[in-house]
């Protein structure tokens, strides 16, 4: 692979050095206080988080074993690795967890995070750094053995949680053999893995949360000698070929987490795909890390830090590795055959009745996405998901459409999907209905007292009235350098509905009838649309509308941070948006 004459590995140490000096100027010199040796977050504060002081040591350590870093077994470097292990070991509870820093108090799941990286901190020092690094290592083994408790009992939040924990359970049985650390492993993987067959995560997050899921299943595959943890990995890795860019953009534009909408690289997949690039002789994962070799921009946090990775997990050969083709150009559906509806109609024998506490339920796992790409332009059809449709051409980003409506008030989320021979058509019902008095049987005490408060009522109990439903659909063609988006409505009149445009804040947008507003939004009434960015835009020469006039809402979508253009519309409608590609990216 050629890197302008600097290999992989000069890279990584490069950017390395320059997060060790950052780490050596954001560490606090405070002797005698609680927060000495620890490097400060963003928020101003040092944590003992992956992210915070946890990852500082990771760079650190990684400069001081790293032959070619200016930083190779410097004694000064050491010392400040050596304060931070310190800062560790205070900020760590008596119950052996860390707190992440502002929110999640000893917290197992993001000790379990620490544990992944400070395992590979200690063995880097232990098998690499020589005797002087011998106390530092004694510290951070310290650590570890003070998290097994916690690990051995401690909970999560969110579904990539489970394999965080599995990963650190793995982890700690390879440097302590306790064979309880393997059983508490198997409890949590006898739940069963949450990917489906075209490589999707539960939390559908390609920007964040696929690469936590895939690089602690690594782990855990190695550490508890479980080859087959690594089935799901390889189905999202294959997965993600189709989920980026050009230039290795990931797409996030459905995402169920806080990368929703967010522009995000590849930097996290790099060790996942030089881990199992190496494991497999896989051409096509070994294309995909150099891809994500050549724009790499983050090191990453102490359980995915690139050069600690490189050193913790030597892969010999990789130049080596046959390497093939990345798709560019094709239409590709994902998750076509998942039994989305059968799944969720089990929720109800499930016994949660819809309600989580500290996260969420994301029945939208599993729901089909439609992609494109054709070189530098891209898009996706998404149901379940706030945006329906989102477009990339060169650096202009239509990043979605949404369509909202009063009839049940919100946004429209795409339930239904079919293949057309053009695209997709998607669709769903809306239902809304009215609830009769609670019998009188079901009536609680406190309806009988003087005052009877509403959130007393087993309001669950009310009878069903008067339901009334509304069909929307939507259909997306794509003919050459055009797109054609058609919206239809059932023959139910009156309903106020928008459609809802969001561009991408370096859009310069141009049009024949449009009104500015105080909501931070225009409307788009009708005429010609053209955005444009550097030498590639749109055109959008129909799909103006202002049937009524509702103001833009001010937290319509997830994307509220880009530009957006609203289109008023009245049932019953027919309304069609044509777009066409203008500039250097055009097909």
């Amino acid at each position: 692979m050629n890197m302008n004459s600097e290999s992989v590995f000069e890279k990584l140490v490069r950017m390395n050095d320059e997060e060790a000096r950052e780490a050596l100027r954001r560490q606090v010199n405070e002797p005698g206080s609680r927060n000495d040796g620890g490097s400060v977050g963003p928020y101003g504060i040092p944590t003992a988080s992956h992210g915070g002081t946890a990852g500082s040591m990771a760079t650190m350590a990684a400069a001081f074993v790293a032959e070619g870093s200016a930083f190779y077994r410097d004694d000064l470097l050491l010392s400040a690795l050596d304060r931070a292990a310190d800062f560790m070991l205070r900020r760590q509870h008596e119950d052996g967890t860390i707190s992440l820093g502002g929110t999640n108090f000893n917290s197992p799941p993001d000790t379990g995070f620490v544990v992944s990286g400070m395992a590979q901190i200690y063995r880097v020092l232990s098998e690499q750094g020589g005797e002087g690094a011998s106390a530092v290592a004694a510290k951070t083994k310290l650590f570890l053995e003070r998290t097994i408790p916690a690990m051995l009992t401690g909970g999560g939040h969110t579904p990539n949680h489970r394999w965080v924990l599995v990963s650190a359970l793995s982890w700690l049985h390879g440097i302590f053999g306790m064979e309880e650390l393997v059983r508490r492993a198997d409890e949590w993987l006898a739940e069963g893995l949450d990917c489906t067959e075209d490589g999707e995560w539960t939390e559908r997050s390609n920007g964040i949360y696929n690469t936590v899921s895939d690089i602690m299943l690594i782990y855990a595959a190695g550490g508890l000698n479980r080859p087959e943890l690594l089935e799901p990995v390889r189905r999202n890795l294959e997965m993600m070929t189709y989920m980026i860019h050009e230039g290795g953009e990931v797409i996030t534009d459905y995402s169920g987490r806080q990368d929703l909408g967010r522009r995000q690289n590849l930097s996290e997949y790099f060790l996942c795909y030089r881990l199992m690039a190496h494991c497999d002789r896989n051409p096509i994962f070994a294309s995909m890390y150099d891809l994500c070799a050549g724009t790499l921009s983050r090191l990453g946090p102490v359980n995915n830090h690139a050069l600690l990775g490189w050193l913790a997990f030597p892969c010999e050969g990789m130049d080596a590795l046959e390497r093939a083709p990345l798709p560019d150009r094709f239409r590709k559906t994902l998750n076509a055959g998942y039994p989305i509806r059968e799944k969720l109609a089990k929720m109800a024998d499930a016994g949660h009745h819809g309600k989580i506490s500290h996260s969420r339920m994301h029945t939208a796992f599993g729901s089909p996405i439609m992609r494109w790409r054709d070189g530098g332009t891209g898009a996706a059809a998404m149901t379940r998901s706030e945006s329906f449709f989102s477009l990339r051409h060169g650096d202009a980003r239509l990043s979605g459409i949404s369509l909202t409506t009063l009839f049940a008030p919100g946004t429209v989320e795409m339930e239904d999907f079919e293949e057309t021979p053009a695209g997709c058509r998607m669709g769903t019902t809306l239902e809304k209905g009215y609830y009769g008095p609670v019998a009188a049987e079901h009536l609680p005490s406190s309806a009988k007292e003087e005052i009877s408060p509403w959130y007393l009522l087993p309001h669950h109990l009310r009878p069903y009235t008067h339901a009334q439903k509304h069909r929307i659909e939507v259909e997306i063609e794509r003919d050459g350098a055009e797109w054609v988006l058609r919206l239809r409505s059932d023959r139910r009149p009156d309903v106020v509905t928008q459609a809802v445009l969001y561009f991408g804040q370096n859009s310069e947008l141009t049009g024949e009838e449009l009104e500015w507003t105080d909501e931070g939004a225009f409307f788009w009434k009708g005429g010609t649309l053209v955005c444009m960015a550097g030498d590639s835009g749109f055109e959008l020469t129909a799909g103006g509308g202002f049937a009524h006039r509702l103001p833009p809402g001010s937290g319509q979508g997830t994307q509220g941070f880009a530009r957006r253009a609203v289109v008023n519309l009245l049932t019953p409608f027919d309304h069609e948006i044509r777009i066409r590609l203008l500039g250097s990216s055009s097909v």
